[in-house]
C-alpha cells in the first residue's frame, strides 16, 4: 500500500526548522523540569502505599478523599479503574513516618465510615524509599545501557556516524516525552518508563528502516552527492513511516481513550513517542547523519566506507 507516491519534500533542505522546534521543545521540557525539581515521581520511586479496593455498592472517589482526610490523606491519589460504575477504586498515598502502617490506617477508617458498603481488598503493594530509590537508578540505568547497546550495534551494521545519529533521536525522544510529562505534572512511574523504553525501540525501527534505504541508495545512486541520497531515501520510506505510525497511534489512541486511569500515563507516553519518534527520524536522525558527512569527512570517501558495510 503507498499512501505517498513520488513525494519530493525537501527533508534536508527544511533540517534547520528542524532544530529549531526539537531545541525549542527540549529547552521548554528541561527548563520545566527545573522549575519542578525534576519528574514528578510515583510511589513506585519515590515509596508509599497502594491499594486496589472493590466496593459492594455505589461509591464516588470524592466520598472516597473525604474519609481519607480524617486520617491527614486528604491529599491521596484515587483512581477508579475497570469499567464505569465498577466501584473499584486504586488508592495511592506518600511515603509515612517509619513504623506506620499507612494500609491498616485506610482499611480501618473505610471500615468505619463505610460501614454499610463492604469491600473487598484485591492488592495491596508497599514500596519503601530505599527500594523506591533503587528503582529509579534501575530505571535509568536500564534506559542508558539499551542506549548503549543501540549505539554498539549500529555501529557495527552502518557506521558510528549513523550510531551517533540514532541515539541523538532516541535521547531526542526521550527528552521532550519527559519534558511534556513535566510540564502536564504527569506521574513518572515503572509503567511510564517501560513506555519510554518501547519508545526507544519503535523509533529505533523506524530510523534503521531510512538508514538501510540510505545504504540501498549509495549502491544504486553513485553519481549523485550524499545530501540528494539522503531526500531521496527519506521520500522513499515517508509512506511506510506515515502508515506504520498511523496505525499504531490509533491502537496506542483507543488505549488511553478506553483503557482505563490505571494505564492512561502509560499510554499518553507511548502517543507523544510515536509522533514525536516519527518526526525525528525525519528531521533528527537522517540530518545529523549528513551533518556528520559534511563537516569531518569527504562525501566520496564517507559514502566508500558505507558500501564496504554493506558488502
Amino acid at each position: 500500500m503507498q499512501l505517498l507516491q513520488n513525494t519530493k519534500i525537501d527533508f534536508i533542505g527544511k533540517r534547520k526548522i528542524g532544530y529549531i522546534i526539537s531545541g525549542f521543545l527540549i529547552v521548554v521540557g528541561l527548563v520545566s523540569l527545573v522549575v519542578h525539581g525534576g519528574p514528578a515521581l510515583g510511589i513506585d520511586f519515590t515509596g508509599g502505599t497502594s491499594l486496589d479496593l472493590k466496593f459492594q455498592n455505589d461509591v464516588t472517589a470524592s466520598e472516597l478523599r473525604a474519609s481519607l482526610s480524617d486520617i491527614g490523606f486528604g491529599n491521596a491519589e484515587i483512581k477508579q479503574i475497570g469499567l464505569d460504575q465498577a466501584n473499584e477504586f486504586l488508592i495511592r498515598v506518600e511515603q509515612m513516618e517509619e513504623g506506620t502502617e499507612a494500609a491498616s490506617m485506610i482499611e480501618d477508617e473505610l471500615h468505619k465510615d463505610f460501614s454499610d458498603n463492604q469491600y473487598e481488598i484485591r492488592s495491596v503493594l508497599e514500596v519503601g524509599p530505599k527500594i523506591g530509590g533503587e528503582l529509579a537508578r534501575a530505571a535509568v540505568l536500564a534506559i542508558l545501557i539499551s542506549m548503549l547497546g543501540i549505539l554498539i550495534y549500529i555501529s557495527w551494521r552502518f557506521e558510528f556516524k549513523f550510531a551517533a545519529g540514532a541515539v541523538a533521536a532516541l535521547f531526542h525522544d526521550v527528552i521532550i516525552t519527559l519534558g511534556i510529562f513535566s510540564l502536564l505534572n504527569l506521574e513518572i512511574s515503572l509503567a511510564v518508563v517501560a513506555a519510554f523504553l518501547t519508545i526507544v525501540g519503535y523509533s529505533l525501527n523506524d530510523t534503521i528502516v531510512v538508514f538501510d534505504r540510505i545504504r540501498e541508495n549509495l549502491k544504486l545512486l553513485r553519481r549523485d552527492t550524499f545530501t540528494d541520497i539522503v531526500n531521496i531515501s527519506l521520500n522513499q520510506t515517508l509512506s511506510r513511516t506515515v502508515i506504520t505510525s498511523f496505525t499504531t497511534l490509533i491502537v496506542v489512541a483507543v488505549l488511553y481513550l478506553f483503557g482505563g486511569e490505571v494505564i492512561h500515563n502509560f499510554s499518553f507516553a507511548l502517543i507523544v513517542g510515536i509522533v514525536i519518534g516519527t518526526y525525528s527520524s525525519l528531521f533528527v536522525a537522517s540530518p545529523i547523519v549528513l551533518e556528520w558527512q559534511t563537516r569531518t569527512a569527504d562525501t566520496k570517501k564517507g559514502k566508500s566506507a558505507i558500501l564496504r558495510k554493506a558488502r
